[in-house]
């Protein structure tokens, strides 16, 4: 093979094969409700394939998605949305029966098995309401909040610079 086009080749691959990795995986509740964000790039031209699991007494159950079968129980308690980068899953009325680690997967469409995936340990007691702050706090620097609140402290008179 010409090594011109073995090169464009790897290169359009790797390419494809980075254009799903997961960035982040969070959970919070919406009242009874789980939520799991995967946050992901997204830098190919091809449908993402996705799925969304939970691993429970080392038993794997897919609960939505397009690489697996969703199982029968989980069907109607999920609602699953996508938007640029961020796939969202819902888990209605989460219980503790629920807990366990929850995982996202992604990867391109006709593309082989080693796709990217997030996970997260997911406790009912240690979860956080998904409210704004709390998820402002989950998913950005401390840095980046400390100058956020620099204005607001400023204009309380609380600091003068």
């Amino acid at each position: 093979m010409n090594p011109v086009v073995s090169i464009a080749l790897l290169l359009s691959v790797l390419q494809m094969s980075r254009g799903q990795k997961v960035t982040s995986l969070t959970a919070c509740l919406v009242d009874q409700n789980l939520r799991l964000d995967c946050r992901h790039e997204n830098n190919t031209n091809l449908p993402i394939q996705h799925e969304f699991s939970l691993t429970r007494d080392k038993k794997k159950h897919v609960l939505a998605g397009t690489l697996g079968i969703p199982e029968h129980t989980y069907r109607s308690r999920t609602t699953f949305t996508s938007h640029n980068n961020i796939k969202v899953l819902t888990l209605a009325n989460f219980t503790s029966k629920d807990e366990g680690v929850y995982t996202c997967e992604l990867r391109p469409s006709g593309q082989p098995s080693d796709g990217f995936s997030q996970t997260v340990h997911v406790l009912r007691d240690k979860l956080v309401k998904c409210d704004g702050i709390s998820l402002l706090i989950q998913n950005t620097s401390w840095l980046l909040l400390l100058l956020l609140s620099l204005s607001l402290l400023q204009a309380t008179d609380f600091i003068s610079l």
